[in-house]
């Protein structure tokens, strides 16, 4: 899958720009500074967040086995602007003291309920930022994890039905509720 496609589909599903997306079309740059911008700590912290995100199924996999946190530590490092990465960054600063004010718990040691219902308040209220213009870490979380995953080989080969030699146009395709979506090599509709 090529940047601009990879990118297009994340914006199709998610409804809004891709903060980063510029630079990332631009060719990412990469900084002397990239393994100054996150831990350990943080890349498992990011596995957790996408996990909630897109938890693992009896259907597929989720984020944590596509190894979120180290793509988007890619992503922030190299195609983030500053201003992006501390919001990100601040945004793994925000759960961690939210779970702890609210839980008395680090965000790795509360539950999956906890976890999820946690990152809903999060999110509604990054839905009424959207109005501003303004990124919002929440955002940017769900924007990597959706691109992250679903651009992985767990997403493509998992979740969804991988055709690596895709053939002629079909247009009647048996179709039963509950099946995947198809995608492939340039899967498109130019």
């Amino acid at each position: 899958m090529k940047r601009k496609e990879a990118l297009q589909l994340t914006a199709t599903i998610m409804g809004i720009a891709v903060f980063g997306s510029e630079v990332f079309l631009a060719g990412c740059r990469q900084t002397s500074k990239k393994n100054e911008l996150f831990k350990d700590q943080d890349l498992i912290l990011m596995d957790e967040i996408g996990e909630t995100i897109l938890p693992d199924s009896d259907r597929s996999p989720g984020a944590k086995a596509a190894e979120i946190g180290k793509f988007m530590k890619v992503i922030v490092t190299d195609c983030y602007s500053e201003s992006e990465q501390s919001i990100f960054k601040y945004g793994l600063l925000e759960i961690t003291n939210r779970a702890n004010q609210q839980f008395n718990k680090d965000f790795l040691t509360i539950s999956d309920n906890e976890r999820f219902a946690l990152l809903t308040v999060i999110d509604k209220e990054s839905k009424k930022e959207v109005v501003t213009g303004k990124p919002h870490f929440y955002t940017m979380f769900k924007q990597l994890t959706i691109w992250g995953y679903f651009t992985s080989e767990i997403g493509q080969t998992k979740a969804l039905r991988y055709n690596p030699i895709p053939g002629g146009f079909n247009g009647i395709v048996d179709y039963k509720p509950g099946d995947r979506a198809w995608v492939g090599p340039l899967c498109s509709i130019d």
